[in-house]
This record gives C-alpha cells, structure tokens and sequence, in this order.
C-alpha cells in the first residue's frame, strides 16, 4: 500500500488552492495545535469543506498536535490568580474531553495526540487512517478502477502487485518478526 500525503498548511490564504486536493482523497489526518484554541475551532470549517468536496466516506482523524507542551487534560488557566504549579508547563488550551467529544458531535472517527517535535503518536495518527482506508478497499468500498478515485487497484500505480501489507498497530509499535519500520511517516 502507497499513501501519498499532501500537507495543505492550514493557511486560510491557500485555502483555494487546498481544495484541489480534497477531491478524490481517501482519507484525511485533520490536525489542530492544542495550545491554539483558534486552531480547534477552524477544524469545523476545514472538516465542512472535506465533506463537500471529497468522496463520501472519507476517512477522517482528528489530531492534536503539540502534546509535548501540555499536561494530559488539564487547560492552562485563564486568569494568573487561578495559576498552579501544573499550569506553568502547561500551555494546553484544549483538553482531550473536548476534541473526543468534538469527533463523536462531527461523526469522525477518531482523535490522537501527537508531538511533532518527539514523534509521539505521529506514526499512530498515520496508521489510524491507513488501516481504515484498507479495511474499505478490502470491504468493496472503492472502485479500484475509477481514475477519479483515490484509491487506485493493482498496476495503476506502477507498484509491486505481488506484495501484500498488514497494517496494524501492533505492527507501529514493535513490527513483525524480521520487518523492519523506518522512522519515517509514510507506508509503501
């Protein structure tokens, strides 16, 4: 299996231009800063414009990036007279609660932190989406021969057919026996 990821920035400025890549996308890792309450709540737009504009059924993971900089779910206060010793390292402006409570109210499937900076839970976040994206080609959700369509069959891609990919989490955290995984983000 082949991903091929297109990081769109967020930037309200190439939103034009990012919805070209919506069209025939299988899958989406929608990602906000947990320090940046403003981020959070621009996911709704971002996950509005995927709905209209993607295949039905589109894949989608709620991410939290910046998990580095927060304690579990504690929000760093709002005012300095409510300031405790957690809150100074802690810069979280969502808490967990909130965007799993987000993903159940928008029908997503999923939300995971991660840290860009230590790596934490990115391979995670990757894999949430790969798994579910072959779950559906293996269920008959795609036409592998549709040239519209994300998902593309056997030699569309030029790739090896012969080969076959589990994808797992337990294959994330340790890999088969023999397998080797890069640090790398993304599967071939």
């Amino acid at each position: 299996m082949k991903l091929s990821l297109w990081d769109t920035a967020g930037q309200e400025t190439y939103k034009s231009i990012t919805r070209s890549y919506f069209r025939g996308a299988s899958g989406a890792l929608l990602v906000f800063d947990i320090t940046r309450r403003s981020t959070f709540l621009s996911a709704t737009s971002w996950l509005r414009d995927l709905r209209q504009i993607a295949e039905d059924g589109i894949v989608i993971v709620l991410v939290g990036n910046k998990s580095d900089l927060a304690s579990a779910s504690t929000v760093l206060p709002s005012s300095p007279s409510q300031d405790s010793s957690e809150g100074k390292d802690n810069k979280r402006q969502v808490t967990k609660e909130e965007a799993e409570e987000w993903c159940r109210a928008n029908d997503v499937m999923q939300y995971v932190e991660t840290s860009a900076k230590s790596g934490e839970g990115v391979e995670r976040a990757f894999l949430e989406v790969a798994e579910r994206i072959y779950q559906n080609i293996e269920a008959g959700k795609y036409d592998l021969n549709d040239r519209r369509s994300g998902v593309k069959g056997p030699g569309a891609g030029g790739g090896n057919t012969a080969r076959t990919v589990n994808l797992g989490m337990n294959d994330a955290a340790g890999g088969k026996k023999g397998q080797q995984w890069g640090g790398g983000c993304c599967l071939s």
